[in-house]
């Protein structure tokens, strides 16, 4: 019990962590609170300071429910480790263009591909 305890506030704690966002919602004509680990959530209210509020709460009440039901807690984007790949499938004429804008401008495939991603 102690060890669930103990997972249970460090989790709570890394809900901090959590990437979240406020934007308008022209269809509720309210702010609405999302939080990307959790897509299926959102908060509705009538200022941002308050659908902050209530999307990081209700976050919190859904990690202690998984945590509780032995679930996995989805970790933070931002604490993550990336290694900087992907692969991307692409049509194979937009592969000819980007390789001959590489060759053209003397650099590699991947430099050109990542410029345009980093747009």
């Amino acid at each position: 019990m102690r060890d669930l305890t103990k997972r249970l506030t460090q989790m709570i704690t890394d809900t901090d962590k959590y990437t979240y966002r406020v934007t308008w919602s022209d269809e509720d004509s309210e702010f609405v609170g999302l939080c990307a680990e959790y897509p299926m959530l959102s908060w509705l209210a009538a200022s941002p300071e308050k659908a902050l509020q209530g999307i990081r709460s209700i976050v919190k009440d859904c990690v202690e429910d998984m945590i509780k039901n032995r679930e996995d807690v989805p970790r933070p984007i931002a604490i993550r480790q990336y290694s900087g790949k992907f692969m991307v499938r692409i049509p194979p004429e937009v592969h000819r263009h980007l390789a001959t804008e590489a060759a053209e401008s003397g650099v590699s495939l991947n430099r050109i591909a990542s410029a345009k991603l980093a747009r």
